[in-house]
Formats: structure tokens, sequence, C-alpha cells
């Protein structure tokens, strides 16, 4: 068993450490399909060895070469190092620097067995989310790290460390590059070659900027989405008695069964991988399982007519699903689901992340490693079925909304009958669930923001829960808006029922969603019970990259943007520069997250509190820019709720100066001209 003293050693050379390959009762990552060429080959292995020295290259490119061949990536299982993977307390750290040991608590979260779906492959969440992308990448990162002064930098490059270089003290500490390809190259083929040579990789959102914590996070935003869908498709603040119907159980749809619980429905969720499923149930996420579905609709109906609360699992196909409940419509005229959605990993159909009707678990991933093409059609086919089953429920009265997974997009790509007649490239039949739903409360300048207390200690996470309860309720005290008043309600209920229902995964983590002032209000907060001693160590302020600043992506967090900039980046590569020069103690920016490769441009932060002034400062000036900036441009795109938070905002920051819009009030006007 390694200790934390030994992996800051560096990468262990001498001897090698025993080969003892994949772990058995593990998940794992499916095997990929790069589709490499005999030099592509040859290059992913040098690639892989330049991390040794020349005297081991014998030894260990014939196991990287047979990882190649198997697994179609080299993870280098080898150097998977034998200690309980764990986010440990910040002192134990061997550190120059609380930074440093943060960053080192914060990574070895992300790879905990407990929380990450592949932990051996590196894998956070969504299935192909990376920490790194072999675990030689580990060892030489935990290494910089145990050496870094406040006047270095580590730089990483889509996994890699390129180096600790000299910076001053008000730099980051850490700066974070993921899948940074040249645009027309940014193509799924081309990601699957890359990712093998070594020389690019998906952090997902929180996986690469190693700021994930635990299902904890998607929890709080799919209670608040299932709640502000209830008020918005059925016109009801009580859930009792209506049911979600919706898919998967793995790294982050996991959240889907304790959300439904929290927000009092009734949920059934499917899942394909038994694993996963019982995973959720051990956790005591999922009241019940099953594998039948005539059991499911029975259970269904009971706890609808009871208005009894329910997370059932059902261990099958979620197509399979959605078409018995069709047929009970049909053979009954019963309704039986009011609200549906499907959090499948469909930013990555086809390795993994969408599983065929027609085909076993078993069978499916075999098929997708030994004919890739025939499981593309099969995929397709699946797409499409699913599909028309909820568009036939959903004639009947049933809501259904795209959970940004990009399930509409791909079943667009396969033909399945998705299309809005008029509609412009990023509405669908159905609207994401940030156009119809979560996209106003991002213009309120409300999002995921989180913190990490790294003692590890329980007590102070709650003595964190009561301040950030205590600064919401003051802040309603002291007057807010009916909207603002409502989001702060919510979160304070969330505060409540987190901590009823041990939501905890891994590290000593919260989240709840807050705007502006409540955030920089949280961290000083924070920050002085670090200083008075009432907490007991460093906590690390972040937030998801689905944020409103964090995030362009336009079939999802930028989908209600339509003035045509949907398909810009600059929120969020501006965001990412700004959060560097404002205090942020790490940055990330990435390509791909959600909804996939290519798709998306995201990043995020991670600030250190330790208790003195100047972290104070830095966090309310950090802060205040990561939300005001996508705030003003939500603004400029014209949303009123933009329009009217930015304005709030320049009226009580002196500095803040934005440009505002002018809307064109008769717009018969834009007709006249362009046919004059």
């Amino acid at each position: 068993m390694s200790s934390l003293e030994e992996i800051c050693r560096g990468l262990p050379l001498h001897p090698l450490p025993e080969n003892r390959g994949r772990k058995k009762g593990i998940p794992h990552a499916p095997m990929r399909t790069p589709n490499l060429t005999a030099q592509e080959e040859k290059l992913a292995l040098q690639n892989a060895l330049r991390y040794f020295p020349p005297e081991v290259h014998k030894e260990l490119a014939l196991e990287f070469a047979e990882e190649l061949k198997l697994y179609g990536h080299i993870y280098m299982y080898r150097f998977c190092p034998e200690i309980e993977m764990r986010a440990y307390p910040i002192e134990e750290y061997p550190c120059k620097t609380k930074p440093a040991a943060a960053i080192m608590h914060m990574i070895m979260n992300n790879l905990d067995p407990s929380v990450a779906q592949f932990p051996q492959e590196l894998v956070t969440y969504g299935g192909n989310g990376q920490v790194f992308s072999s675990w030689a990448q580990f060892w030489l990162v935990m290494h910089y790290l145990s050496e870094m002064t406040e006047e270095q930098t580590l730089v990483m490059y889509s996994g890699h460390p390129l180096g600790l270089f000299p910076s001053h003290r008000y730099a980051p500490r850490l700066v974070i590059t993921n899948g940074m390809v040249i645009p027309n190259y940014s193509s799924r083929d081309e990601y699957e070659k890359m990712f093998a040579m070594g020389v690019t990789m998906y952090g997902q959102m929180t996986a690469g900027s190693y700021c994930y914590i635990g299902p904890q996070g998607i929890v709080h935003g799919t209670v608040l989405t299932v709640l502000n869908a209830g008020r918005r498709y059925l016109g009801v603040e009580d859930l009792a008695g209506r049911v979600f119907v919706t898919s998967g159980l793995g790294g982050m749809s996991g959240a889907q069964a304790k959300a439904a619980v929290i927000a009092g429905c009734v949920g059934i969720i499917a899942e394909v991988d038994e694993a996963a499923l019982l995973k959720r149930y051990r956790q005591g996420w999922l009241m019940e399982i099953t594998d039948s579905l005539d059991h499911c609709i029975a259970r269904l109906r009971d706890a609808r007519e009871n208005k009894s609360t329910l997370s059932l699992g059902y261990h099958g196909n979620v197509v399979d699903l959605w078409e018995r409940l069709v047929y009970e419509l049909d053979t009954t005229g019963e309704q039986l689901v009011d609200l549906g959605s499907d959090q499948t990993s469909c930013h990555n159909p086809f390795s993994g992340g969408y599983y065929p009707v027609q085909l076993s678990f078993e069978e499916a991933n075999q098929l997708m490693s030994t004919n890739p093409g025939r499981f593309r059609t099969l995929v397709q086919e699946s797409l499409r079925r699913q599909v028309a089953a909820i568009n036939r429920l959903s004639d009947k009265g049933m809501f259904f909304w795209d959970y940004g997974n990009a399930f509409l997009l791909e079943a667009q790509r396969a033909g399945a009958d998705v299309e809005k007649r008029g509609a412009n490239k990023i509405e669908f039949r159905y609207p994401s669930y940030v156009q119809h739903i979560m996209g106003d409360i991002f213009s309120l300048g409300f999002g995921p923001f989180r913190w990490v207390c790294t003692s590890g200690d329980p007590q102070d996470l709650a003595t964190t829960d009561l301040i950030a309860t205590s600064v919401l309720e003051d802040a309603i005290h002291r007057g807010v808006s009916a909207s603002v008043k409502q989001q702060y309600h919510d979160n304070i209920h969330w505060i409540q029922e987190a901590g009823r229902h041990s939501l905890v995964v891994g590290s000593q983590a919260r989240i709840l969603y807050s705007d502006q002032k409540g955030r920089v209000s949280i961290a000083v907060a924070i920050n002085r019970a670090i200083a008075e001693k009432r907490i007991k160590a460093p906590v690390v302020l972040s937030r998801d990259h689905h944020d409103v600043s964090g995030t362009d992506s336009p079939y999802r967090e930028t989908s209600n943007i339509y003035d045509g900039s949907a398909f810009c980046a600059d929120m969020a590569v501006q965001n990412f520069v700004g959060d560097a020069v404002r205090g942020a103690t790490w940055v990330a920016l990435h390509n791909g997250g959600g909804v996939g490769w290519g798709e998306v441009i995201n990043g995020g932060f991670g600030l250190v509190l330790d208790g003195s002034a100047e972290a104070e400062e830095q966090a309310k000036m950090m802060l205040s820019w990561d939300v005001s900036n996508g705030v003003a441009r939500r603004c400029w795109s014209g949303n009123s709720n933009a329009y009217e938070t930015i304005c709030q905002a320049m009226e009580e920051t002196g500095k803040l100066k934005v440009t505002l819009p002018h809307k064109v009030v008769d717009e018969s006007i834009l007709e006249q001209a362009l046919h004059h």
C-alpha cells in the first residue's frame, strides 16, 4: 500500500511496480475504437514511453502495446497506485503550500472509487470525463504539487503536466486546458485518434478541472429543474403523485433518484448497467429496484394513486419502459407519466454513452468494439424508437425536456421526429431545460456555487451549511425581488434537505444555487469563520462549469441566447482569463462537456479560502466577475431578466459599467428597410 509521501516522490521506477493489469470487481470504461493507422499506433506507443527512461522502454512497450490493442488507449495500469484513493485531510499532504495541498485533495476525490465512474481509467463521470489521460500523469502532477512554491504555476496541457513555471504569489497556482483542438479538427473521429495517441483529453467539465463533488451537484440541479418544471408545465408547487420518467443512474445521472425523493414526486429511472443500479441502491439513493416492467408499472400506479414519494430503479432499457407506457395508454386510456427527460450520456452515444434496446448490456459492449458500424446503426434505430414513444405520450399531455446531454441532437442526427417547424437550428420539438427552466435562473445570476471543506470533517461542513443559510435568510430579510426570493427559499430548503438525505459522497462538499451577491456574502462569511477557527482548515470555493458565465454551449447553457451568438465562445474564454487575473487559485478551460466534444467551450475555477484578508478580497473581486460576465452577455443578447440584474449590479458597484442594448420597439421597420 502506497502512502501520500510515496505518491509525491514521482514515477516509481526502481523497481517498477508489479503489473496487476485491470482490477476485477470494479466498473471499467468500454473499449475505445480509435481506428489508428500503423504509423499512428507507433506514435501512440512512442508518446507513452517518453514519460520513462530508456532502460525500461522494452518492458513497458510490450504491455502498453497490449493495452492499446485491448482497450484503445494506454492507461498504464501498472502505475495505478496502491493507495486508498480518497480526499485526505489537507494537513496530511506533504506540500510546501496550502493551495497545492488543496488541489491534491480535489484530484484524489475525483479518482475516489466511491465517486469516480471508472476509477482505473481515470474517468470521473459521463463515460469519458478524464482527470488525466494516464497514470504517469497522475504521479508527475502529485510530485510537482508537492514541490510547488508560491512563486510557481503548474501548467497542464490536456492531462499532461508541462511543468512548473516561475510566476508570482498572486498568479494562479495551476492553469489547465483540456481538448484545445483547432476548430476544423475538433470532430469525434479525430478526438478518438488524438486521445489514443495521448495528445489530447476530454475533461468533461469538473472531471478535468478537479472540481467534481460527486453526484450531489447534479442532485441539486435536478431538484431545481423538477420543481420548476412542475411550476411551469403542471402549474403546481406540490409534486406528490406526479410521475417523472427518465434514464441513467451512472456518474451524473445517478442523482436523479435522490432528486425525485427530495422534490417529492414519483421517479422511475431506467438503467441498463446493473452495477450502476446496485451502487445507487446500496447508497440509499434508490428506494426500490426491479427488473420487471409489470412490477414497475404496478408500483408506479400505486405511488401515483396514494401520492407517495418513490424512487424506483428499473434494470432494463429505457426504450422498453417508454414503449410499455405507450402500451398502457393505448390499452387502458391511462396516461401514467407527467414529466419526462433523459440522462443517458448521449454526448458519447457510440462508445458506451447510449445502449440500444435491441441488445443486452453485454452484447452491446461486445458489438461496439467488434463492429462499430453495426453498433452505430442500432443506436440510431433505438433513438428513433425512443423518440416515437415519447412523442406519443407527449401528444397526450406529458411534458418532456432535453437535459442537455445531446439527446435531441443525436436523435435528430439519427432521423428521429424531433424537428420544430420554423425554428432555428438550436431549437427542437422539445425544449432544453435551459431554454424553459434554468435559463431564466442563469439570467438572474443564479448558478451552481459550491465549496469543499478540506479538513474532511463533517462538522466543518455543518458549520458552512449554517453560515450559508444565515446569509440567504438575512438577504431575504433585507429585501429582494420576488423571483430572487423564490430562488433563495428553494436553496434554503435544499440545504436543510441535503443534511437530512446524506448527500455527501467523497469530499465534505456542498452546492447551492446563488446569485452574485449571495456567492460573495457566503464566501466572505466562510473565510471569516476560518479566521476565527470555527472552521478548522481552508475551504475550496468552486462551481460547476454549467453556470451563468462558465459555458458556451448552444444546445444547453446558451440555448436561450437568440441574437445569433449562441455558437460563439467569447464568454467562456473571457471568464477563464478574468478569473485567472482576479485571484483564482486555479483555472481550467475545456473543449467539450455536457453535450460533447466539439459542441461546447467551458471553464471553471478553484479558489482557496484560508481566512486571510487577501483571500476575502480575491473572493469579492473574482466571484463578482465570475457572475457579472455572463449576466452582461445575456443582457446584451436581449434577456430582460439579465438586463434588470446587471442594471442593479451597476447601481451597487460603482466601477461596473456595462454596455446595454437598445431594443427595436417597432420591428416592422426591419422589413421595410430590408425591402426598400
